[in-house]
């Protein structure tokens, strides 16, 4: 059962996720345009179908184009891998409402192409209050993980953890009105995915998945 947020405790929560950290900045491989804040992020992960690696190699200029349209907005992005396989790809970005945010995933050449099995596609906080260009790790250098809990009861883990300094990107999944927690969705750097998985609170869960992850985008 989704938990129902009152007002007052919408307030509450919406006040703690509206607070950001310190973070180092790095210039390294970050859009070229000025990053506009629409103040309404939305975490799109869009799922491959098995056997579909030669169709996205086709579409790689295609799906790069098309994202080359959001530079601005977009807060973080990459491929899901086993191994040196792609799984997925992740994209977090700025859009306007949720009817633009719909547009976003569906339109995507690969979506339209069919080479996702599935789209999961939820408004997000960014509580780091930054892009994963500003991670003071860079784009490369130990192991990237997508953490995606599937929340059941009440809020959970709202504010990134404290003094947690491999995050790349932290914020909980929440209905298109943003009242309702859905669960919460993170990239960040650890040694292992075991790790990465300690960062939510097992028993708030449905399921955790974690899954490699990498930066996304054209190679600077």
């Amino acid at each position: 059962m989704l938990y129902q947020l009152s007002y007052a405790r919408e307030a509450r929560i919406l006040a703690v996720l509206g607070s950001s950290q310190p973070f180092a900045s790095t210039a390294s491989s970050r859009p070229a345009e000025p990053r506009k804040t629409v103040a309404v992020e939305f975490f799109c992960y869009h799922r491959d179908r098995p056997d579909s690696l030669a169709l996205r190699d086709e579409l790689l200029e295609a799906h790069w184009s098309y994202m080359d349209r959001f530079a601005a907005e977009m807060i973080a992005r990459g491929p899901t891998l086993d191994g040196d396989t792609p799984t997925g790809s992740v994209h977090i970005v700025d859009l306007p409402d949720p009817v633009a945010a719909r547009a976003f995933a569906f339109d995507e050449p690969n979506y339209q192409a069919g080479a996702y099995r599935d789209v999961l596609l939820r408004r997000w906080r960014n509580t780091l209050g930054r892009t994963m260009w500003d991670f003071a790790g860079g784009r490369t250098g130990g192991s990237r993980y997508l953490v995606l809990g599937l929340g059941t009861g009440q809020a959970a883990d709202l504010a990134p953890p404290r003094g947690e300094d491999g995050l790349i990107a932290y914020g909980p999944l929440l209905s298109d009105d943003g009242t309702t927690w859905l669960g919460t969705a993170a990239l960040i750097r650890t040694p292992d995915a075991d790790t990465a998985r300690a960062l939510l609170t097992p028993d708030r869960y449905a399921d955790i998945e974690v899954h490699d992850w990498q930066f996304g985008g054209r190679a600077s």
